[in-house]
């Protein structure tokens, strides 16, 4: 049985990379792969005894000073020596940097290295990724837009990239109208429409921006921001500044963002960068119409014929005519765009297929590295067992 462990920062709070690592884990499991999860720091809370009942192992390096914390690596090295992984996937720079460095002291069969966003980073990171090109086998990214900017700072060459989409369990993100009575009944709403931001409140998701839009909309309209982030406080204060705070809703970081989806009429992403967002897969699984911005990780989500023309990234007025467009389509035109949307994401990125292609990438580093080792696979070599995409 193939051994994987997934190397992340934490689970202690899920973002888009940490739930796409789960979604991993547990489809693997269950496919009969032995899996880990590794996390630099946490306890993993209830999300580590989830994966446990799903048959995965958690593991947590208890770091406390980032990179810098020499217990971690010590840790992870006796690790790698006791369970033996045939590959070490890690996800997000923290991650991909430790498991790289840490395969001159405990080599291993295949080390994977995913991309999540276009964000290089700055000097010390970009500098650490050139160091240790040849130390991972292969790179992937969540999708051509993540992968562009990693490409032309030159931290990842085409030889050795594969372009794997994140996931989406389609079978669980699906309209439930008896969840979307309920929750709407629960938060006191009638014939309202009802839209939804999912995301941390952080300056690249643009919320500012969508209060502004929002301010121009419609009264008889809801928003709501599921999310927690350092500009909590701002967007508040903002809100209130526009004459928003009966309008606008911020009930924080929500466990479960699947009834919120249920409950919306509509889903706004206004980033100024994505890589390939979790929650807009989500989202056109539950057939909400979606406006976004015009950038490349959302647009690689819906094509224009799914969305209409996207956003200029920070135009208030653009935003407020796009929601206003949304709004004003007759009933059957929306379910209509809804339906379209949800069999767009089940047949690009279902779970199940997205498993399967794991499943190859693995397969084939694995019968070419058929010996631990501490370095990663040449180009020649990787060309020859997988056909990149």
């Amino acid at each position: 049985m193939n051994r994987v462990a997934y190397l992340i920062p934490t689970i202690d709070r899920i973002g888009g990379a940490e739930q796409q690592v789960l979604q991993l884990a547990r489809g693997l499991a269950k496919r009969g792969w032995k899996i880990s999860v590794i996390t630099l720091s946490g306890s993993g809370g209830d999300t580590a005894k989830t994966l446990q009942a799903a048959g995965v192992q958690f593991h947590s390096l208890g770091m406390r000073k980032g990179l810098a914390d020499p217990r971690g690596w010590l840790r992870l090295y006796v690790w790698i020596l006791e369970n033996r992984p045939d590959v070490l996937h890690a996800h997000l720079p923290h991650a991909s940097l430790l498991a790289r460095w840490s395969r001159l002291a405990s080599p291993v069969r295949v080390i994977v290295d995913t991309i999540h966003s276009p964000a290089t980073g700055g000097l010390l990171r970009r500098a650490g990724y050139r160091l240790t090109t040849g130390l991972v086998d292969v790179v992937t990214a969540v999708s051509h837009a993540a992968a562009g900017p990693w490409l032309e700072a030159g931290l990842v060459g085409d030889e050795n990239l594969a372009i794997v989409p994140n996931g989406v369990d389609t079978d669980r993100w699906k309209r439930d109208h008896g969840i979307r009575a309920a929750k709407r009944h629960e938060l006191g709403l009638s014939d309202e429409f009802l839209w939804l931001a999912v995301g941390r409140l952080d300056p690249v998701k643009n919320h500012a921006t969508l209060l502004r839009a929002f301010a121009r909309i419609a009264r008889h309209t809801r928003l709501v921001f599921a999310g927690e982030g350092a500009l909590h406080g701002e967007l508040r204060s903002l809100a209130s500044e526009l004459g928003l705070r009966d309008r606008v809703s911020f009930p924080g970081f929500q466990n479960d963002v699947h009834t919120w989806m249920q409950a919306a009429d509509g889903f706004v992403l206004c980033s100024s960068l994505e890589g390939l967002p979790m929650s807009l897969l989500e989202a056109g699984a539950c057939e909400l119409p979606a406006v976004i911005t015009d950038i490349p990780g959302s647009r690689e989500v819906l094509p224009d014929s799914l969305h209409g023309a996207a956003v200029p990234v920070g135009d208030a007025e653009a935003l407020a005519a796009a929601m206003s467009a949304v709004m004003c389509l007759p009933d059957l035109d929306r379910r209509e765009l809804g339906r379209r949307m949800r069999l767009s994401i089940c047949k690009r990125f279902g779970i199940e297929a997205v498993l399967t292609q794991w499943e190859d990438l693995y397969r084939a580093l694995l019968e070419n590295n058929p010996q631990p080792s501490r370095s990663g696979m040449s180009a020649s070599a990787l060309g020859r067992t997988f056909q990149l995409q």
